[in-house]
């Protein structure tokens, strides 16, 4: 992508001004929107899935404006050169709409790690020190800048209970005090890298019974628990961190409403943005999770209680519900207001990576 000060610029200008109309209730933010980036704002708060390299309908997709970025999925095909080729192909057809997309793939490190060619070469469990974290998260940061991805969906911030806890090593450590140095390493290690690192999976999945990709979880512990969790976040959003990601799972003490964290205004909105001070892009974990299905319009459901940006376990569910948020849109100025602010902070993400030499369109 060719990468210039006047389009970083526009990029900017773009997102601050989403930014400054975010509060309007007239569908007018969002026309104005997409008039200067060519993508609406239903589209730029969903993520495409990819497992393999991208369809003649996908990259016309792309091109039509129908997402705001990309989730790269799967272990095995994601080499170097099969995933420099493919951002390289999917960036192309972004700027023929004028904006890039997000590129984002799972690199944790070690079983969670789509390209098992790049750091972390070590699992979180086996990283020792804040050092060693940030040192990882820094090559793992060249690797990925290098074909052209520019997310990084971790470090997994949760404090699991036990050593039993469906975790396993992909969480730093039992001790939240421990994961919060870990996690801030982390952090910076990717960010210093330009690549944007996301916190997950808040409030926490430490006390979760089950992995929620396989079923319903409901976390019953105390609020005190809970919070005793949050302390990782904490050091996260101190960091910097860029993106958050909102758990599946339902916690009733932190909302006696049983809804999962993704779509809890209290939880989202309450705690992460106002109590804990978060002023970054929320991204939801996968809304094809059981519980997330269950939820009729999860999509524009999850946008109203707080979430920015949306990612499916597939591309089918993707594009099923980007059309259902644009269609719900289409009849609440209260989900276009929040579609609006949503993507305000999704298009400063962008500005973000672009001024840190990520990626632009020409003009």
């Amino acid at each position: 992508m060719v990468r210039s000060q006047a389009a970083v610029a526009a990029l900017t200008a773009a997102a601050l001004t989403v930014g400054l109309t975010a509060g309007a209730s007239a569908p007018g933010a969002a026309v104005r929107a997409q008039a200067q980036t060519g993508l609406s704002d239903a589209a730029e708060d969903v993520l495409g899935t990819l497992a393999a390299p991208p369809s003649a309908r996908f990259l016309a997709r792309v091109r039509h404006g129908a997402m705001g970025g990309v989730l790269l999925l799967g272990n095995g095909w994601l080499t170097r050169a099969t995933a420099a080729s493919v951002t390289r192909e999917l960036q192309t057809a972004a700027c023929a709409r004028g904006e890039p997309l997000l590129i984002a793939v799972d690199q944790e490190g070690g079983i969670v790690r789509r390209l098992a060619w790049a750091p972390p070469t070590e699992a979180p469990a086996e990283m020792a020190t804040p050092a060693a974290a940030r040192s990882q998260a820094a090559g793992a940061a060249a690797a990925l800048r290098s074909v052209g991805i520019d997310v990084d969906l971790a470090p997994v911030a949760d404090t699991p209970a036990s050593a039993s806890s469906f975790l396993g090593s992909r969480a730093f450590s039992r001790s939240s005090s421990q994961n919060a140095r870990m996690t801030a390493a982390f952090v910076r290690g990717l960010q210093a890298g330009g690549v944007a690192a996301t916190a997950k999976h808040f409030p926490g999945l430490g006390l979760a019974s089950g992995n929620t990709d396989d079923g319903q979880v409901v976390i019953g512990s105390a609020a005190w628990k809970l919070r005793r969790g949050l302390t990782p976040f904490r050091s996260a959003i101190r960091a910097g961190v860029r993106l958050v990601m909102l758990s599946t799972a339902i916690y009733p003490a932190l909302d006696p409403s049983r809804r999962p964290a993704a779509f809890s205004s209290r939880i989202a909105t309450g705690l992460l943005r106002t109590s804990l001070g978060f002023r970054g892009v929320t991204i939801t974990d996968s809304l094809t999770a059981p519980a997330a299905q269950a939820i009729p319009h999860a999509a524009a459901q999850a946008v109203l209680a707080g979430s920015d940006l949306l990612i499916f376990g597939n591309e089918q569910a993707s594009e099923r519900a980007a059309s259902a948020l644009a269609a719900d849109a289409a009849g609440s100025a209260r989900l276009r207001a929040r579609l609006a602010q949503a993507a305000g902070r999704v298009r400063a993400l962008k500005a973000w990576l672009a001024a840190r030499g990520g990626p632009t369109c020409p003009g």
